[in-house]
């Protein structure tokens, strides 16, 4: 089959490998299902990767993204003790704020990071990026564990701690833009929107991780043990995946091709317009997905802080829900494949705009474990829905040979602008108001700027697919040993 690259060239005819793994299996199953739609869509051209996926390229290209979601959901756990630890004052609530202020210092970086490391990756290849960012992200982790308290080396202590949320922000910037494309490019067309859901899905593993790990230490240390050094070891275990990491992303097979790599694709008029709109619709989504990603996370020292629930039972509440977001989020890829982009986007953001309000008055007014858990667990499993048809949607939609920098920009300013204060505002606004329905609010907002967003967005599932794709995809073994052309 003839397939062509990201500046509309045809290349050589690519044969498709069997996928032997689970993730292969997975995808298998999902071909099966695949169907096409009559309705109008943009239509993405099949890039020339080995359309093979297997279990280390998912783990490898998602590793960096469970390290970042597992320190944001550990810095949000034990965002109390942090405060304690590096930013001792009198006032419980301004120790609070300092603490998520130095969580947000690393968004100011993120831009930074993006642009260098993002545009790095479209000109050398998606592996070398990748595994660039994971070596400073380990390395920004491991400086936060293991810097001394206030108490011990006075004012180095909070200024270590802003370095490493620093270079931990640079490596970030530029994590999600080319795994995205990595994931996208590696899988098969017909089922890009599972491949890519694993994105989504690991930061649910990340946080469910975290969520798991924090209650772990709740159960198994006393108070004050925990406050001292609890979150240490927790922020540890994320640095010991380092090597694991480097041994996993060093052999990965490189889905960037090389000479594509160094020219410069003139786009016609219309294309370039049609970039501009995904990248601009692109980013109002990721804001949305941002606030309610981060204000969801922040749902555990919510529920100590001004819901007074005790520790345990919140980051328990916490690993049941993030868990069934996994789930969600891989559902959300299956049915971008067999529904299309659009429709898996929309529709669950409309129930998660209607529903926002009602769970949170229900969490504020009864303050139980049964209320907390129902709420936040449909939340996270209707919210995360829509994240995967949108990232397969978004890498679709732009070229090959700005795909990763132009991502990785976009998700990194979201995410600065949006994510780095969207705990200090909800904190600050609980404070000022006294009403523990803030949250509700403010991700009715971002849920209601996201889908406006969505409905102005593209379809990019393929309609390309011919018979003949899909059925050396779903019968590899009795290919022909020649090349097929379309």
């Amino acid at each position: 089959m003839a397939v062509r690259d990201g500046s509309g060239q045809r290349n050589a005819t690519v044969r498709p490998v069997w996928p032997k793994s689970w993730v292969g299996i997975a995808l298998q199953i999902r071909s099966r299902m695949s169907r096409q739609s009559t309705r109008e869509r943009l239509e993405p051209v099949l890039d020339p990767a080995e359309e093979r996926l297997t279990s280390r390229a998912v783990l490898g290209a998602t590793i960096g993204n469970i390290l970042e979601f597992y320190d944001f959901g550990t810095y949000s756990f034990f965002a109390i003790q942090i405060g304690q630890a590096f930013f001792p004052t009198t006032d419980s609530f301004a120790s609070l704020m300092l603490s998520l202020a130095t969580f947000g210092a690393g968004f100011v970086t993120r831009p930074i990071g993006a642009i260098v490391l993002g545009s790095y990756s479209d000109r050398a290849g998606r592996r070398p990026a990748m595994t660039a960012s994971f070596t400073m992200m380990s390395a920004a982790v491991l400086l936060l564990a293991i810097t001394p308290s206030y108490e011990t080396i006075g004012l180095a202590a909070p200024s270590l701690v802003v370095f490493a949320r620093l270079l931990q922000g640079f490596a970030l910037g530029g994590e999600v833009g080319p795994t995205t494309a990595y994931l996208m490019e590696a899988a098969p067309a017909e089922a890009r929107g599972l491949a890519v859901s694993f994105q989504p899905a690991s930061q649910q593993i990340a946080a469910t991780a975290g969520a798991l790990v924090g209650e772990i230490l709740s159960l198994t240390m006393t108070s004050e043990a925990l406050n001292a050094y609890g979150w240490r070891i927790a922020l540890s275990l994320g640095a010991a995946t380092l090597p694991f990491g480097l041994w996993l992303r060093s052999g990965l097979p490189e889905t960037l091709h090389r000479p594509e790599a160094h020219v410069l694709v003139t786009q016609p008029g219309g294309q370039s317009r049609a970039d501009r709109r995904i990248i601009s619709l692109g980013f109002v989504i990721l804001a949305s997905c941002t606030i309610t990603t981060y204000v969801t996370g922040y749902m555990t020292t919510y529920a100590m802080n001004t819901l007074h629930v005790s520790a345990p039972l919140a980051f328990a509440i916490t690993l049941i829900s993030n868990a069934g977001g996994i789930a969600a989020a891989l559902l959300g890829g299956l049915l971008a494949d067999r529904a299309g982009r659009r429709r898996i986007m929309i529709w669950p953001q409309v129930t998660a705009l209607l529903m926002t309000y009602p769970v949170f008055l229900w969490i504020a007014e009864s303050r139980s474990a049964f209320a907390l858990l129902g709420g936040l667990g449909a939340l996270t499993l209707i919210g995360t829905i829509p994240y995967s048809a949108f990232y397969v949607s978004m890498a679709e939609g732009l070229p090959r040979n700005i795909r990763g920098g132009a991502f990785a920009t976009i998700y990194a300013f979201a995410i600065a602008i949006f994510g780095g204060t969207a705990q200090p505002i909800v904190t600050w606004l609980i404070h000022l108001t006294g009403s523990p329905l803030v949250p509700a609010w403010y991700m009715l907002f971002a849920a209601a700027a996201g889908l406006f967003a969505m409905l102005m967005m593209p379809e990019t599932a393929p309609l390309n697919l011919t018979p003949d794709h899909k059925r050396t995809f779903l019968m590899p073994r009795r290919l022909p040993r020649h090349s097929r052309e379309e």
